[in-house]
């Protein structure tokens, strides 16, 4: 009878370690962050970008526009909106430059 015991005993902890592995190998959701859309915080966005283009002084891709502003891709899209509606920028071939 003992050795049913011990039979019965591996199982669960077998099923325990499965649970512990399923659970760890869960990905964590990446954290989203909400943008506000309004003509204030887009216009925000613009001078950053506009501002990052100028110390530039040379066309830079959208990646490189939002990491010299210190902004998303997305924050960065919003700005460039703005400017190219005002013809503050224009689409080169290296990329984005001011007008």
């Amino acid at each position: 009878m003992a050795e049913k015991k011990t039979t019965k005993a591996a199982p669960k902890a077998a099923t325990k370690t499965a649970a512990a592995k399923t659970t760890a190998k869960k990905a964590a959701t990446p954290k989203v962050t909400q943008i506000t859309i309004n003509a204030e915080n887009v216009g925000f966005k613009a001078g950053d970008v506009y501002q990052a283009l100028a110390k530039s002084n040379k066309a830079l891709s959208v990646a490189e526009i939002a990491k010299a502003a210190k902004i998303t891709a997305e924050e960065a899209y919003l700005g460039l909106g703005w400017l190219f509606k005002e013809g503050k920028v224009t689409n080169v071939e290296g990329g984005i430059a001011l007008a």
